[in-house]
């Protein structure tokens, strides 16, 4: 009996997969992306490099620095790049900005957590709530070097001008608004049965809020605690604005400390940048899996 074939040459009743397409298709699969894996390999070269740079001039004298190949490794590896970052009130400086983080990190994300939780349980029925919600989505498009010289004169009129509280109100007021956002994001998505279950039992708004929405939204405030920690430890600009003695600087401004009339220490500024990362790697390998988490979460929804 003569075996029946199809228009595209494959017999009639033969799995898929064992004509020309099939083969084309098997064949598609086992391709290599070369365009993708070259420009990997050029996005991680565009990387790395910068971060070598830091690190290798860090280590090199600064006589040396101009008299040998940038990216050469040093002949001579040195720690006194770091030894006079230290001895240039580092510490001082370091604890400024730790204060200043962390004092403008913690009730952020209070605030932030608890209005959120406020205006997914409670804008059903509130006018007020929504256009709260409102408000802080309309501080998203507000940028902070827009504001900074209402800000300024603000300060200027509590005076607290030159401390580190004329900091730590305004990054308070600037984190929020997108905190609210992510958190409200979380804390819709927990099913309202928990919820409603937890309100039979007998408890509060109050112990809804901590028992509740807090453990099941841990990942996103994670994610925005490292998130407004590193824009508020990176920042320069406020305290550029808002403070003037040395005593109330932070790291982003300390870097000042080695740049003369006539000529910048760079070596040693490199040194400071490597010392002032140190803590943002400790608290992301603190924070890893719960950041992780919550943005795999968050692009997931």
């Amino acid at each position: 009996m003569a075996t029946l074939t199809t228009d595209t040459g494959r017999a009639a009743g033969a799995p898929p997969g064992q004509g020309p397409r099939g083969r084309a298709r098997s064949g598609g699969l086992g391709r290599f992306n070369v365009l993708g894996g070259l420009a990997g390999w050029v996005w991680l070269v565009i990387v790395v490099v910068p971060l070598y740079w830091i690190v290798i001039t860090s280590l090199k004298e600064r006589s040396s620095y101009y008299a040998q190949n940038p990216l050469a490794p040093p002949s001579d590896p040195t720690l006194a790049n770091y030894r006079l970052v230290i001895e240039s009130e580092f510490v001082r400086y370091l604890t400024n900005s730790v204060i200043v983080t962390v004092g403008s990190v913690v009730p952020a994300v209070l605030v932030s957590f608890m209005a959120a939780y406020a205006i997914i349980r409670g804008s059903a029925g509130s006018r007020f709530l929504r256009w709260t919600n409102v408000l802080f989505l309309m501080g998203l498009a507000i940028p902070l070097q827009a504001t900074i010289i209402p800000v300024y004169l603000i300060i200027i009129r509590l005076q607290m001008y030159d401390t580190l509280l004329a900091i730590i109100l305004p990054s308070i007021a600037f984190a929020v608004p997108l905190s609210v956002l992510v958190l409200a994001t979380f804390i819709r998505d927990v099913p309202k049965e928990l919820f409603e279950s937890m309100r039979m039992d007998g408890a509060s708004e109050w112990g809804t809020l901590w028992h509740l929405a807090f453990p099941l939204t841990r990942p996103a405030l994670v994610t925005v605690s490292i998130y407004n920690g590193l824009s508020i430890w990176n920042g320069f600009l406020l305290p550029l604005i808002l403070t003037q003695s040395p005593a109330q600087r932070t790291l982003p401004l300390a870097l000042w400390t080695f740049q003369g009339e006539y000529g910048v220490n760079v070596p040693a500024v490199l040194a400071s940048v490597v010392l002032a990362t140190l803590p943002i790697l400790v608290l992301y390998a603190l924070g890893r899996r719960q950041l992780l988490s919550g943005l795999t979460l968050g692009f997931g929804k």
